[in-house]
């Protein structure tokens, strides 16, 4: 296992216990596409390829990982061109029945 796969099991595992799905749903939005970005924002894409394989307008997603980020559901890592975005762990596309 190297550095990048341990800090993201870390983090899904920290994250989970801090932060429940219902309120990483609440902040990503309903969107299935917004959960599909959310969900491809591994710490692997960048931004332009997230937004491309979701069609969400880069300048929309740009806007939304920063809230993502300022909410604590997500951070950059790396920096310049480099930079990706981690989210603190993957959600499913449908929320558990109690959820709802």
């Amino acid at each position: 296992m190297d550095d990048g796969e341990l800090l993201r099991c870390l983090l899904q595992v920290i994250g989970r216990g801090v932060v429940p799905d219902k309120k990483i749903r609440e902040v990503v939005g309903r969107g299935k596409n917004r959960i599909k970005a959310y969900n491809l924002f591994d710490g692997k894409h960048k931004l332009t390829d997230v937004s491309k394989k979701t069609g969400i307008d880069q300048g929309n997603l740009s806007r939304a990982a920063s809230d993502w980020v300022e909410t604590g559901i997500a951070f950059w890592i790396g920096e310049g061109d480099d930079a990706r975005l981690l989210h603190i762990y993957p959600i499913p596309e449908k929320p558990p029945k109690d959820n709802q």
